[in-house]
C-alpha cells in the first residue's frame, strides 16, 4: 500500500512525499490442553508426553505436548523436578515465522498467566527450532502444585500462535484482461474484412502487440484513417487465430496441432506471424513444428522455414532428413520433397554443399544434377561458383553441361 502526502518547504512549494507502507499478514490461533488427574499422569515416565493434538494455524499444524515427569536427554535428575510444555510445528518441510504465548490457567480467576512468552522466530520442522521454549523447564514441580494453576487435580495449558507472514502479491492477470476485451467485444473501434468474413478489434491493442499494425493503424499511413481494413491473402480461421495470439499470448488450442491438418495451420499462422513481425508467436509456431516433424512434412517445413527465415528450424529438418541414408531416400520419395526440388532448389544446393556424397550414391547424384542444373540456368550474367564436396571434376562434367561461364570448386 502507497500514499503520498504534500509537504510545504520554506518557500511554501508543495513537494511531494512517497510512503510505502508494508503490512504483514498475522494469523492468531488458539491451543487448549486440559490434563484431569494430574497426580495419576506422574510417574508415566521420562520423555513421555501427553498431546492436545493437531491443530491449524495459519495453513500449518501445531500441538501441545505435556511431559509430566519432564523431558532432557542430558540431566534426567534435574529435569525431573520440571514439567515440561512445548509448542511444536507439525506440517513437515515447513518454516514457518510465528510469535507464541504459552500460559497457565490460574482457575481461582480463570485468568490465564504467561509461563513463556517469545516474539516472532522461525520454526523449522526437523530440527529443534519446531520446539517452544528451548528448555525443559516449565514450572517447577513444588511451585505448580502449591499453586492456584492445578485444582482439583486438574490442569489447563494455552497456548496463542501468531503466524505471521508476508503479504503475497497476486500474480499478474494482464492476458485474462486482454482476452476478456475480445469476448466482450466493447470498445472496439477497427473492422477487418477478411475472404468475406469480418473481424472487429482495439486498434490500440493491435498496435501493442504488433509493430506493422502500429504503422498501419496509428501511423501516416491511409489504413490509420479507416474503420475497415481488407486483409488479402491469409484464411479467415487464420486471423482469428492471429488476433487470439494477440489478445491472449498463446494459441487457443494447442492440443489440435498435433495432426497433419494442425501442422498445415501452424504453417500459416508462423507466415501470418512474420506478415505482423510477432516473433514470440513466430517462434512459437517453429517449435510445434520442429516437434512434429515427419517423413511426409520434413520437406515443405524446410522449404517454409527457408522462405521465412526460420534458422532454428530449418536446422531441425536438415537434422531429421539426414539422421540416416534410409530417412533420406524416404523423404526424396515424398511429393512435399518433389515440389521443394522444383520451387526451391537452392535450398537443397546449400544443403548438399555442407554434406559430402558419393558419386556411387545414386541418389545424391541425380539430387545435385538437378539443382546444379537449375542454379546454372539462373547464371545468366555473372560468373558463379558450384562448392562439391567430394565430388570429381569429371564426374561434375558427366552430369552438368553449363549453359554459361562456371567455376567449380571440388573439395575431395
Amino acid at each position: 500500500m502507497a500514499t503520498r502526502k504534500w509537504l510545504r518547504s520554506k518557500k511554501h512549494s508543495l513537494t511531494p512525499k512517497a510512503v510505502s507502507t508494508c503490512i504483514p499478514v498475522t494469523q492468531p490461533g488458539m491451543l487448549e490442553l486440559n490434563i484431569h488427574g494430574y497426580r495419576l499422569h506422574k510417574g508415566m515416565g521420562h520423555e513421555k508426553f501427553i498431546s492436545s493434538g493437531a491443530v491449524s494455524v495459519g495453513g500449518h499444524n501445531w500441538e501441545i505436548r505435556f511431559y509430566p515427569d519432564g523431558y532432557s536427554v542430558d540431566d534426567e535428575a534435574t529435569v525431573q523436578r520440571y514439567i515440561s510444555v512445548y509448542l511444536v510445528l507439525l506440517s513437515k518441510g515447513a518454516q514457518v515465522r510465528a510469535s507464541c504465548d504459552i500460559s497457565l490457567i490460574d482457575h481461582r480467576t480463570g485468568k490465564p498467566s504467561t509461563a513463556h512468552k517469545t516474539q516472532p522466530r522461525m520454526f523449522k520442522y526437523g530440527d529443534l527450532s519446531m520446539f517452544y521454549p528451548q528448555t525443559a523447564m516449565f514450572i517447577d514441580c513444588n511451585e505448580l502444585q502449591a499453586s492456584a494453576y492445578l485444582l482439583d487435580d486438574c490442569l489447563t495449558i494455552q497456548c496463542c500462535v501468531t503466524v505471521i507472514s508476508e503479504p503475497v502479491v497476486p500474480p499478474s492477470d494482464l492476458p485474462k484482461q486482454l482476452g476478456r476485451l475480445l469476448e466482450d467485444r466493447q470498445g472496439m473501434d477497427v473492422t477487418f474484412v477478411v475472404q468475406g468474413e469480418t473481424f472487429k478489434a482495439h486498434r490500440m491493442v493491435l498496435a501493442m502487440r504488433s509493430p506493422v499494425f502500429k504503422a498501419e493503424l496509428c501511423g501516416q499511413m491511409r489504413e490509420a484513417r479507416m474503420q475497415c481494413l481488407t486483409i488479402e491473402d491469409m484464411q479467415p480461421v487464420v486471423f482469428r487465430d492471429l488476433l487470439y495470439f494477440i489478445y491472449n499470448d498463446s494459441l487457443p488450442d494447442m492440443d489440435g496441432y498435433l495432426d497433419n491438418a494442425g501442422t498445415e495451420m501452424i504453417r500459416h499462422l508462423l507466415v501470418a506471424a512474420d506478415r505482423y513481425a510477432m516473433e514470440r508467436m513466430k517462434f512459437i509456431c517453429q517449435s510445434i513444428l520442429a516437434n512434429n516433424l515427419s517423413v511426409d512434412n520434413v520437406a515443405t517445413t524446410l522449404g517454409l522455414a527457408d522462405m521465412y527465415d526460420c534458422g532454428r528450424l530449418k536446422k531441425f529438418c536438415r537434422d531429421f532428413m539426414n539422421s540416416s541414408s534410409r530417412m533420406m531416400a524416404a523423404v526424396a520419395a515424398t511429393p512435399g520433397y518433389k515440389n521443394l526440388k522444383r520451387v526451391q532448389p537452392s535450398v537443397l544446393a546449400e544443403e548438399y554443399e555442407k554434406k559430402p556424397w558419393k558419386k556411387e550414391d545414386e541418389l545424391h547424384t541425380s539430387i545435385f544434377k538437378h539443382t546444379a542444373i537449375v542454379l546454372i540456368s539462373k547464371c545468366q550474367r555473372a560468373h558463379h561458383i558450384v562448392h562439391c564436396k567430394g565430388v570429381a571434376e569429371d564426374t561434375l562434367a558427366d552430369n552438368i553441361q553449363p549453359l554459361h561461364p562456371i567455376a567449380i570448386r571440388c573439395h575431395k
